[in-house]
């Protein structure tokens, strides 16, 4: 379900708390990172790594928050430096692993990692930020299980190498990290283990009971298991502990809109209160074009275009730097129909942007806009790029049915809305019905000449299977409320397979007479489709009944109907001329 929120740009210039007086030690900056006020923490960190320039963990913490702001590059110039300071620091080969993660470097990940383990020692940090690097989500805001299977067993390691005894004899050793176990339970969560999620992440709260992100990670659980007032009141007691931690309300906004989504009765109520909850995070961090695109991300999610293309306008004249601003312009334009924009932004972020960054979406939006625009070839090979990156993002299809339909390239369209209809959650039993149209046409049309001479071969017979399959389908999951052409449809194709013109069969009756039924049940018709394809099924039961079955009586009733509709019926007319001008019984 889209929901169309409420949410407006004003109220989000709101006084930051705690920006204007910086801390300077390394645990504020720490306080600040895991807050997410990212521009605070850089700050502060900036100012260690010149006044600490000696302390390798203050390189690793900055090139992190990079990290965190989507600046791969400058992250790695930061670890760099923490390894000239300190050759062995094992946070910094951790840097230098996740940069070469990001980087689709395997290899170079691996051999950063395997150096940075050597080093650890009992140290649980480094273990901890290897496994966040496995679980940063990828261009699509996805972590792929595989990855997060890979983070808990670094994490199990180094919950072995940092495990410590504790007062309880009979207590297995474990480290005394909490952050170590909330990162465990987000590993777990992604691999939808949630009963180990939670023992993890409440392990870290017994390890700090002052945790607001403990809590914020149980809320998070609680919120994907749609337990959406449990999730709410783990996030209410984050903020007890810590009235200014960002998280919670971001996590509070997001499952306010998952709620909203879930319940179309509380969808208004939900989706306000997740206006409400966002403001007050990005109040509590910063409002850097960081923070506006993380704002984005929630109007896209939220389907709030009109705010989301007003954001990505401030977002695109206070950060020309920022290419990704240019995304959420191609979005937001193509939503509310501004296609010269979405196009002139979507063009310079997929031209501009690292390779590695285009996700198959702005292939998906800027080929709409293409099309909108006039520009089917072009729309239609940035649809086939989407499907390059990735092969299961199947409602390209869609768009690539509608265009191929509208330039009557039938058999593709069929094609195209059978393979949406198949494999897409999105699927509506319309595009069953088009894919039968597409398969249909594809069968009778050849090209812009028109309809095939009857008499001529058909080459692709394959093509009428199809097309009855998808109208078959569509009257098995109607039932009763199949649309009356879906029938005309398969009686037309089932007509098609009579091979002796000379001899019928009478292949289309059933689904003639279906029909009838369904069209008649509508009310008189109303158009001059509606009386032209009852006429057609009329004629046809005609000639059934006149040539087939012999049955006179029969012919004449349904000539007779087929008259009524419309007095010059050819067929009509000609039935009763040949029998010497009588009416219909």
């Amino acid at each position: 379900m889209k929901i169309i929120s409420k949410i407006a740009v004003a109220g989000l210039g709101l006084v930051f708390t705690g920006t204007s007086v910086f801390g300077q030690s390394l645990a504020d900056a720490k306080k600040a990172i895991d807050a997410e006020q990212f521009q605070k923490a850089k700050s502060m960190l900036k100012n260690l790594v010149v006044t600490q320039s000696t302390k390798d963990e203050n390189y690793f913490y900055l090139g992190w928050v990079y990290i965190k702001q989507d600046y791969p590059d400058s992250a790695k110039a930061v670890f760099q430096k923490g390894l000239g300071v300190n050759a062995n620091s094992a946070l910094n080969h951790v840097g230098l692993g996740i940069v070469a993660r990001l980087d689709k470097d395997k290899g170079g990940a691996s051999a950063q990692f395997a150096q940075a383990t050597t080093l650890a020692g009992k140290d649980s940090k480094p273990y901890v930020y290897m496994a966040k690097g496995y679980l940063l989500p990828d261009a699509n805001g996805k972590v792929a299980p595989a990855d997060a299977t890979a983070a808990l067993d670094i994490l199990n390691k180094g919950n072995t190498a940092s495990a410590t005894k504790g007062k309880d004899k009979n207590a297995v050793a474990q480290s005394n990290d909490p952050e170590l176990f909330i990162t465990m339970g987000e590993a777990d969560r992604v691999l939808l283990k949630s009963n180990d999620a939670y023992t993890n992440l409440s392990t870290a709260q017994t390890l700090d009971p002052r945790s607001a992100a403990a809590n914020v990670g149980l809320g998070v659980l609680w919120k994907y298991a749609d337990n959406f007032e449990d999730a709410e009141k783990q996030f209410q007691a984050a903020l007890a502990i810590d009235p200014n931690y960002g998280p919670a309300y971001r996590e509070w906004a997001e499952t306010d809109l998952r709620w909203a989504q879930s319940n179309p009765s509380k969808a208004s109520e939900k989706v306000k209160e997740a206006a409400e909850q966002y403001k007050k995070y990005i109040s509590l961090t910063d409002y850097s074009p960081e923070s506006q695109m993380r704002y984005a991300d929630f109007l896209i999610n939220a389907g709030d275009f009109k705010t989301l293309q007003q954001v990505a306008g401030d977002i695109a004249k206070n950060s020309n730097s920022n290419l990704r601003a240019n995304r959420y312009v191609l979005y937001s334009a193509v939503e509310n129909k501004d296609y010269p924009a979405a196009i002139t932004a979507g063009n310079t972020w997929i031209s501009k942007a690292d390779p590695k960054r285009i996700i198959p979406r702005d292939y998906l939006y800027l080929g709409r806009a293409q099309i909108a625009s006039g520009q089917d070839s072009l729309g239609v090979q940035s649809l086939q790029k989407a499907l390059q990156l990735d092969s299961s993002f199947v409602d390209v299809y869609l768009d690539i049915a509608k265009s191929n339909f509208a330039k009557k390239k039938f058999k593709e369209a069929g094609e195209a809305y059978d393979i949406y209809a198949s494999k897409s959650r999105n699927a509506k039993l319309t595009d069953h019905f088009y894919a039968g149209m597409g398969y249909y046409f594809g069968f009778v049309i050849q090209g812009s000449k028109g309809i095939k001479d009857p008499k001529a071969p058909r080459t692709d017979s394959a093509l009428l299977v199809k097309a009855d399959s998808a109208f078959s389908y569509v009257a098995q999951k109607a039932g009763a409320n199949t649309p009356a052409i879906a029938y005309l449809y398969r009686a037309r194709i089932a007509d098609m397979h009579e091979t002796d013109r000379n001899n019928i069969k009478g292949l289309g009756k059933p689904m003639y007479e279906k029909f009838i039924a369904a069209a008649v049940a509508k009310g008189p018709p109303a158009t001059q489709t509606d009386k032209d394809q009852l006429t057609e099924a009329y004629d046809y039961l005609g000639n059934y009944y006149e040539f087939k079955e012999k049955d006179e009586a029969k012919a004449a009733e349904n000539f007779g109907k087929a008259r009524e509709i419309d007095p010059a019926n050819k067929a009509a007319v000609d039935y009763f001329k040949r029998k010497g001008g009588g009416k219909s019984k």
